[in-house]
């Protein structure tokens, strides 16, 4: 999976794009997990806020 991530960012219009992984607790066991997205550049801080 990690080679076709690269191998899209790599592209012409993939670069406008960035992985956002963030760590998710868990209610019902306290446990945390990571969610990751791929987002536009230019909207990387609203998806951190929201």
């Amino acid at each position: 999976m990690a080679k076709k991530v690269v191998a899209t960012l790599k592209k012409e219009g993939g670069k406008s794009f960035a992985k956002v992984i963030k760590a998710v607790k868990s209610p019902k066991t306290g446990a945390y997990t990571f969610k990751e997205e791929m987002v536009p550049a230019d909207s990387v801080q609203s998806t951190l806020k929201g």
